[in-house]
């Protein structure tokens, strides 16, 4: 796996190394801190590529994200990338935050348009003064500062985009702009992600695209949450895993099995590595590991 502060995640990505790397959000209280800590603690002796510290609906949890990051940056041997989203702020305001990573030593943002508080399927309502689009968000960044850009990609489709090609567009957009590497959002189908790829890249647009990760431990927790953000679970994903409904650590034993078949497929049909959901935990993102033999 490689790591190295002084390049930039979208050259470490683009080396031939698999990437790997993990996202964390803020925690609300003294509890949720130590957990992440812990799994910040017990993931770092696998070097990943990068951690990313999510920015809540609405853009709540700012200051939580910069401090985060700052920390991270300050007493691990990790790359933090925070996230950053247009949703309520003006522009001047989202200057200060993007100042405010710089001073905490971080160069690395995720770039997104955010989803409103209401969550992604609600109507898209602008700040006074703001942004409207991630590609004026990539845009901006990269005027204010040595920043370096990530942004979030669709393999179904962003809820809101006319179709397929529409979501290719904008992400070949959010390239031209500036953006060096894209993320996805969870799926269960490697069809998906390579659909993805073959239509950027059909598009003369070479940008790295990672494949997101989150096993699925709850179906109907995972239900809700795919149907947020338009992911679909597959029917025989249900299937395998509605098989052990009644026993939980059945249940999670197969949607591991299902995660790391789904990585295997992913890492042999040219992703050039994985990111995974933590939920501020390890212990899945470990097992999967395990699973594809990854060792530290």
């Amino acid at each position: 796996m490689a790591t190295g502060r002084g390049r930039s995640l979208g050259e470490l990505i683009r080396s031939g190394n698999r990437s790997f790397s993990f996202e964390f959000f803020p925690p609300k209280d003294e509890a949720g801190e130590e957990q992440l800590w812990n799994a910040i603690r017990a993931l770092e002796p696998y070097r990943p590529t990068f951690v990313s510290v999510t920015y809540g609906a609405g853009g709540t949890n700012r200051d939580k994200t910069v401090a985060i990051t700052g920390r991270i940056a300050r007493e691990t041997s990790l790359i933090p990338m925070a996230h950053l989203t247009c949703v309520g702020h003006t522009r001047e305001e989202l200057g200060e935050i993007l100042d405010s990573y710089v001073e905490a030593g971080v160069s690395h943002v995720m770039a997104l348009r955010g989803d409103p508080k209401e969550g992604p399927r609600a109507d898209w309502t602008p700040t006074v003064g703001g942004l409207n689009y991630a590609v004026e968000l990539v845009e901006l960044a990269r005027a204010r500062g040595d920043f370096r850009v990530g942004v979030a990609a669709f393999p179904e489709g962003h809820p809101s985009a006319a179709s397929l090609d529409d979501d290719a567009d904008v992400l070949c957009a959010k390239a031209a702009a500036g953006a060096e590497f894209a993320v996805t959002q969870m799926f269960f189908r490697a069809s998906d992600y390579f659909g993805l790829v073959e239509r950027v890249r059909d598009r003369g647009v070479d940008i790295p695209i990672l494949p997101g990760i989150m096993p699925i431990l709850n179906l109907s927790a995972i239900r809700r949450q795919g149907e947020l953000i338009g992911t679909s679970v597959p029917d025989d994903v249900v299937a395998r895993i509605s098989a052990f409904d009644g026993d939980p650590a059945a249940v999670r034993a197969e949607g591991i099995k299902i995660a790391a078949e789904l990585c295997e497929e992913l890492l042999d049909g040219g992703a050039p590595g994985l990111h995974f959901y933590t939920l501020n935990r390890s212990k899945a993102t470990l097992e999967i590991f395990e699973q594809l033999q990854i060792t530290v």
